[in-house]
């Protein structure tokens, strides 16, 4: 079998807006995987590098992750460095590929052209056995203790949670899960026009209130998974009522970067 390559990544930043706030820290581990079992074979790399964002780091942000304007000023990451680490790679992972990706994309425009999977949004942990979605809850119950908040740490965290043997399925590991998730498409649908009396139904069904489109929406992975969806929107949801939902169909070199997939509309 011929190995891949991936790449575990964790940014530290100025602040939540990636138009307008700026990556300080990249940390990237390069790992090999076998890309039928998803087993690591060996860690190739690790990077981290800190950069001037060009303006005060904001002390809120700073009380975070540490990283003062001491350290970073004059730094720069290395752009033919990061290009390097990226040649060839199969797959970046994220524990919240949703804030990392539009950074890095905004920063890198390379990393446009990477399949992206995130370990936070493509894995459900507590169905797994584990007790929270969170990095360092997750590292915790391995016994594992770091310095959370800083980018290499988090990603030397991160390969060890996606590498341990799932609570529920010891001979299954997180990673292969991941792997088989960036492979296949996925789908953010909006429950349009959904009744009121349904947002607990919902809310308990991890669907998240969208206050600017004033809609419920949630993330699907696969064509099974959607049509199941859509089964229990019309049985739990919808009911008797004539329906459409919105869906935004994305494969994973667009999936979690602020770009839009293909919109396409589902009447129930």
């Amino acid at each position: 079998q011929v190995l891949q390559t991936g790449v575990v990544l964790d940014t530290e930043t100025t602040g939540m807006d990636s138009a307008q706030d700026r990556v300080i820290e990249l940390g990237m581990v390069v790992f090999e995987f076998d890309p039928v079992s998803g087993t690591v074979v060996r860690v190739v790399d690790v990077f981290d590098e800190l950069e001037d964002p060009g303006f005060a780091i904001p002390p809120a942000t700073i009380a975070v992750h540490h990283i003062t304007d001491d350290m970073v000023s004059g730094r720069q990451i290395d752009d033919a460095a990061v290009a390097h680490m990226l040649k060839d790679v199969a797959v970046v992972i994220a524990h919240n590929a949703g804030f990392d990706r539009p950074f890095c994309e905004a920063r890198f425009d390379l990393f446009q052209d990477i399949a992206w999977a995130c370990s936070f949004a493509d894995m459900d942990w507590k169905v797994q056995g584990r007790s929270s979605q969170k990095l360092e809850s997750l590292a915790l119950e391995l016994g594992l203790f770091y310095d959370a908040h800083r980018a290499e740490m988090d990603c030397h965290a991160l390969l060890a949670v996606l590498t341990a043997p799932l609570p529920k399925d010891p001979a299954s590991q997180a990673l292969a899960t991941l792997i088989a998730a960036s492979r296949q498409p996925a789908y953010r649908l909006s429950a349009t026009g959904a009744p009121f009396e349904a947002k607990d139904r919902l809310k308990a069904r991890r669907y998240r209130w969208n206050s600017e489109q004033r809609v419920w929406q949630t993330r699907i992975g696969g064509e099974a998974a959607l049509e199941a969806e859509l089964d229990w929107l019309r049985e739990q949801v919808y009911g008797a009522r004539q329906a459409s939902v919105a869906l935004e169909q994305t494969d994973a070199l667009v999936r979690y970067s602020s770009r839009s997939g293909d919109a396409s509309q589902r009447s129930l």
